[in-house]
């Protein structure tokens, strides 16, 4: 059985999802430069990756090709058609691929699907679109015939659905998670949709490992600062009752947690140690502030329409605002150190800011990695393994 990940990027979803046990990957990409990130890592001394890169776009892919049985599609779908920082063209977006990702799951009948994207996805004015995308998952066999717009796509759909004996081919649960809450020292909000086939047990996403409310106790208790070898400064108070469930989390881990151990970037590209250097230039603009080192980084960003000018940016103890380094957002990001991005600035600055961040990645495809495993082992002991590995 094979796992792919669909649009890899600079390979973020594809390092959590080997985190979680689907090891080797099958990593599909079309940006060339992208795609040297990912052999660099595959093929490196200290590799972070493991598997095989194939530079294609994934509208020319003919998976009609493939005979192997697929245990995992997991596909962080370009998400500019549905940013809120973007043109909010949704489905009329020439690079909205949501089609293709549903097209490769009718295809390839995966025993499981995970796709991510922005929380701009929820937005009242593509909620439409949004449940047409859910119940092309639920029963993607019901494919679009040539030309035909959505909408009627959609209202096939329904009335399949609606029909006498109706079965979903996939079972489908969405989430609107924040990496802040499983560790990653970043506010990034990212919904996530997990299909599996019907016939699996239903998944579960994870529950949270980290919370704010943890974080600002343990600064208002001091004990932050005494880790970080600082003066007591003085916190947020704490609104409101405190869940219960939040009483045992760790805190949000801050910028200050994750690069303060980092050596000194260089002065330049050609002297930095793994995209460690120092970019000059920065400016705060209104309503593009730095990240703050004592709480978790706002969103990095992958600076589409150029190298962003006040985002991805720090304030520092001294009050001045710079720009973090590569291996700094990669640390936010929650990338190992070991894995390199490869590029001028402006291709690693997207590379970084596009990525799924390993760390939710793998919060989300840990419980699917389990799920499968028991499922299969227990057919292999029954002695078959049964209709979910059967293509429909």
């Amino acid at each position: 059985m094979i796992d792919i990940n669909l649009f890899a990027g600079g390979g973020g979803f594809a390092v959590g999802l080997q985190m979680a046990g689907f090891t080797p990957l099958q990593l599909y990409e079309k940006d060339a430069k992208a795609c040297g990130t990912l052999r660099h890592n595959v093929i490196s001394t200290a590799p972070t990756l493991k598997g095989s890169v194939s530079e294609k776009d994934v509208k020319e892919i003919d998976w009609g090709e493939s005979r192997q049985e697929l245990r995992l599609l997991a596909a962080g779908a370009p998400c500019q058609p549905f940013s809120l920082g973007g043109k909010h063209r949704a489905s009329e977006d020439g690079r909205n691929l949501f089609p293709e990702v549903v097209r490769a799951v009718r295809e390839l009948r995966p025993a499981a699907v995970v796709v991510e994207n922005v929380r701009g996805l929820l937005r009242e004015d593509f909620r439409d679109y949004y449940e047409y995308i859910l119940r092309q998952l639920e029963c993607p066999s019901i494919k679009p015939i040539s030309d035909e717009l959505w909408r009627s796509h959609d209202q096939r759909i329904r009335r399949h659905q609606c029909s006498v004996g109706y079965a979903p081919e996939y079972n489908v649960t969405w989430r609107l998670l924040n990496a802040a809450d499983y560790g990653v020292p970043q506010n990034r909000f990212r919904v996530f949709i997990v299909a599996t086939k019907y016939g699996l047990p239903q998944y579960s996403f994870s529950p949270p490992t980290h919370s704010r409310s943890a974080l600002l106790r343990t600064q208002a208790a001091g004990e932050y600062w005494k880790r970080h070898s600082l003066r007591k400064k003085l916190t947020l108070s704490r609104n409101g009752h405190v869940p219960e469930e939040e009483l045992f989390r760790s805190p949000w881990v801050t910028v200050r947690d994750a690069i303060s151990h980092l050596p000194k970037p260089g002065d330049q590209e050609s002297d930095a140690w793994m995209n460690h250097w120092l970019i000059p230039g920065a400016r705060e603009y209104a309503g593009h502030s730095g990240s703050e080192m004592d709480w978790p980084s706002k969103t990095v960003k992958a600076g589409v329409h150029g190298v962003p000018g006040g985002e991805n940016t720090v304030i520092d103890d001294g009050g001045k605002i710079r720009y973090f380094t590569f291996r700094e957002l990669a640390r936010l990001q929650s990338f190992p150190d070991r894995h390199f991005f490869a590029g001028a600035r402006i291709h690693v600055t997207r590379q970084i800011g596009n990525a799924v961040p390993p760390e939710l990645a793998k919060a989300v495809a840990e419980p699917l990695y389990k799920l499968l495993a028991n499922h299969f082992a227990q057919q292999i002991i029954g002695g078959s393994y049964g209709p979910t590995l059967t293509r429909i």
